[in-house]
């Protein structure tokens, strides 16, 4: 984890970019784990899981009811699914995922703000490929 400087503009770029594509599909790859060109509920789970949604508070780790958990899995999982056939394919987590993450710019607006990242997450996606093209927010903070 690290802490780095971004705004709307880094997360804007990056949905419009390439290298959004790229992270999409390797993290689709990453997901599909039958590598059946789907993700069922169970293979998607775990991306879900791994967000944390439920789990801690204000940063503290906190054991959240199971049966709320399942509920908001399940929702969370028929917004991937546009065409609830009861599997997400690679267009329909790339599209939720671009409106994940224009909601998340939109959000945090044109000011630059600290926040820290996860290795591998798609934000941190966005500020390396702003570092790389040479954006104005490029340098990060410890």
């Amino acid at each position: 984890m690290s802490v780095e400087v971004l705004d709307a503009a880094t997360i804007f770029n990056f949905v419009e970019d390439e290298a959004f594509s790229v992270s999409i599909r390797d993290r689709f790859a990453l997901l599909d784990t039958n590598q059946d060109g789907l993700l069922s509920y169970a293979e998607m789970l775990k991306e879900l899981q791994s967000l944390r949604v439920f789990e801690t508070h204000f940063g503290i780790d906190v054991k959240p009811d199971p049966n709320e958990l399942t509920r908001v899995y399940d929702s969370m999982f028929m917004q991937f699914d546009h065409d609830s056939n009861g599997a997400i394919d690679l267009e329909e987590f790339k599209e939720e995922t671009k409106k994940i993450m224009l909601a998340m710019a939109n959000d945090i607006g044109f000011l630059p703000i600290q926040m820290a990242l996860e290795e591998d997450s798609f934000l941190k996606k966005a500020v390396e490929r702003e570092s790389t093209k040479g954006g104005h927010l490029s340098s990060p903070m410890y």
